[in-house]
């Protein structure tokens, strides 16, 4: 199942503008930079030991197994570009929005004698971005998947249902099951 939070990294790692490190060797000679050349720390970091780390950087293990190939992947990512992934997210923030294109179960709560039973919809908007701000503030300050849940239902809640506050005031959306999920700067 595809998270908020995957999403929104998923995003941001599209306005890279080189491909990070493919080789095991490379990607922890990488990491160990990242962290001013402690392979102790880039050894907590994958729960692995400092030599292995060790023999990772001198290219004499060359295929990690598959779980920690994704993991250290992940790590490499989530540190790749720093500067480009903080602009990326202030223009989204500040200016550019973010485009959400979900699929899922949507509920919410009407007023008496409106129909508010949920059901599956493919929506694709541009919430204005102060939405973005939010989410990707929340992301940055260790949101819950579901605190992050919360703040994009409430922003296609805004754009789709209450048109801006044009219609359905009062009306609180919330995203049940969540089928597919991108995000696009």
């Amino acid at each position: 199942m595809v998270t908020v939070g995957e999403g929104l990294d998923k995003a941001v790692q599209g306005a890279f503008t080189r491909p990070i490190p493919k080789t095991a060797g490379a990607q922890m000679r990488y990491l160990v930079r990242q962290h001013q050349g402690s392979t102790r720390r880039v050894a907590d970091l994958l729960g692995i030991s400092q030599r292995t780390v060790e023999r990772y950087v001198k290219n004499q293990i060359k295929t990690p197994r598959p779980e920690l190939a994704d993991q250290l992947e992940r790590e490499v990512r989530a540190r790749w570009q720093p500067q480009i992934n903080a602009k990326a997210k202030q223009t989204a923030a500040t200016t550019g929005g973010i485009m959400i294109d979900v699929q899922g179960r949507f509920g919410y709560t009407a007023a008496p004698g409106r129909t508010d039973d949920a059901r599956i919809r493919h929506l694709a908007l541009a919430p204005p971005p102060q939405h973005a701000a939010r989410l990707f503030e929340a992301r940055e300050e260790g949101a819950t998947e579901d605190q992050l849940r919360k703040i994009a239902a409430e922003a296609l809640g805004e754009v789709y249902f209450r048109d801006n506050d044009h219609r359905a005031h009062g009306l609180e959306v919330e995203l049940t099951d969540l089928i597919d999920l991108e995000f696009e700067l």
